[in-house]
């Protein structure tokens, strides 16, 4: 594979979020009709600045993406009444900043916690502008992670200042949530943050940045593992990695190690094989199991369960 094609393929498998469990053929991304979102909740952080290009979706992996979102909502996936537990979980599904994994790191993982008795929202969060056609999308994210290969990669505390956007419709999304816990049958002090690959990046951001949204805790799902300073107050931490993990699983274990030194509760699970973006997608990989493995580490802190 020459360059160019090495390029595109990093593309594919970090930048749109995307593992590769399905047929040849389903790697080819493809527009669709921006779906219809009833339940999706606008957040009060206005649209992006600047913005010129309209929001569009695309199929790819048989999974649904978003790009050029400029206005963020909320989606919520709420449990059955009589096995609401109270807990509740805002997910941000990764691809870049420049695109969001709606289903795989989205929609799918909001049910499965749903159908646990947790209550799921699913942020679309604002992103970065991106060229409205397909073609043109594809090459200028050759040309971005071009250069990422020639630059430094920026720590999480490097990263956060960049993602003010992104940090804002997180902390509406805690607001929104905590504004409605009574009609969504929440506990205010139960509400955690899931994060994949850039969405990690930012349920980090969200805790780095000192702001009120303040989550219960936390899970980053093939997110970065650079060292940061933790707060003293900083939530439990569930992290999940593959050891093949083309982005992220050469950056040491500094973000674990800091939790441990600030003695403040994390779960590490690095798993042989899986990828990046393994996400909900079913794969012959351990890394499938760690959506069981969260709501496990979950259900050890008790959020699993309503309070009596």
């Amino acid at each position: 594979m020459n360059g160019k094609g090495t390029l595109a393929a990093i593309f594919f498998s970090l930048s749109c979020a995307l593992a590769p469990p399905a047929t040849a053929q389903d790697d080819r991304m493809r527009p669709i009709a921006t779906p219809a979102q009833p339940g999706a909740i606008p957040l009060e952080t206005g649209v992006l600045p600047g913005a010129s290009a309209a929001e569009t979706w695309h199929t790819q992996y048989g999974s649904r993406f978003a790009r050029n979102v400029t206005r963020a909502t909320l989606t919520p996936f709420l449990p059955d009444a009589k096995r609401s537990t109270g807990t509740a979980v805002i997910i941000a599904p990764g691809g870049g900043f420049r695109s969001l994994s709606m289903d795989n790191e989205g929609f799918d993982v909001a049910r499965a916690l749903a159908s646990r008795g947790v209550a799921a929202f699913v942020l679309k969060y604002r992103l970065n502008q991106t060229p409205a056609q397909l073609p043109a999308f594809e090459r200028s994210m050759t040309q971005m992670f071009a250069d990422t290969a020639r630059a430094p990669r920026p720590t999480p505390e490097q990263q956060t200042p960049r993602l003010a956007p992104q940090v804002a419709d997180a902390r509406a999304a805690f607001a929104l949530v905590r504004a409605r816990a009574g009609e969504w049958r929440v506990d205010k002090a139960r509400i955690g943050m899931a994060g994949f690959s850039a969405g990690a990046m930012l349920t980090l951001a969200t805790v780095l940045s000192g702001n009120d949204a303040k989550p219960a805790f936390l899970a980053t799902i093939y997110g970065p593992l650079g060292p940061l300073t933790v707060p003293g107050d900083a939530p439990p931490l569930f992290v999940a990695l593959a050891a093949d993990d083309p982005l992220f699983s050469n950056d040491g274990f500094g973000l674990i190690e800091r939790w441990r030194a600030a003695k403040r509760p994390v779960e590490f699970h690095l798993y042989e094989q899986g990828g990046h973006g393994f996400g909900m997608y079913q794969k012959p990989t351990t890394s499938t199991g760690w959506f069981d493995a969260f709501v496990r580490w979950m259900t050890m802190h008790g959020w699993t369960t309503a309070p009596r």
